[in-house]
């Protein structure tokens, strides 16, 4: 499969499970590169009213494993085995973009960089950081 195919199956393939549950919706791939947007409605909001960090940890997270998958070959599954992320301040847009990317690709160890940012009027503020350690598995992970 060539690269623009990888990256179409690859767009299609994230929105399951909890990230389309929570309405992630996916804006760019690249190699290395994998971005995706939250519109911000009620159903994400904690206590406060602000975006719950549940969400934002989700996105960096499920973000920085397709920007893996752009890397690999596709009978490889990727498993996060390490979450690092610092919430600066709270998302006060409208929308939530999160930007990752893979900042060391061994043979079975990636490294990736998730950056979130509150948009609102297309102004970006820089609202959490995630360092994303994740693992290579040749074959299914059932198996």
């Amino acid at each position: 499969m060539d690269n623009n195919t990888r990256f179409e199956f690859l767009k299609q393939d994230y929105r399951q499970g909890f990230p389309a549950h929570c309405g992630i919706e996916v804006v760019n791939v690249d190699a290395g590169r994998f971005e995706v947007k939250l519109t911000v409605g009620p159903e994400h909001a904690q206590r406060e009213g602000f975006v719950h960090a549940g969400v934002l940890a989700t996105m960096a997270d499920h973000t920085a494993g397709y920007a893996a998958y752009t890397l690999v070959a596709e009978d490889v599954s990727i498993l996060t085995i390490e979450l690092k992320i610092n919430y600066f301040k709270p998302v006060t847009g409208d929308t939530v973009a999160c930007r990752s990317r893979i900042i060391h690709q061994g043979r079975r160890i990636l490294a990736a960089e998730s950056e979130l940012f509150s948009v609102l009027q297309n102004q970006e503020k820089l609202v959490s950081k995630a360092l994303v350690t994740l693992m290579a598995i040749p074959g299914s992970v059932s198996e």
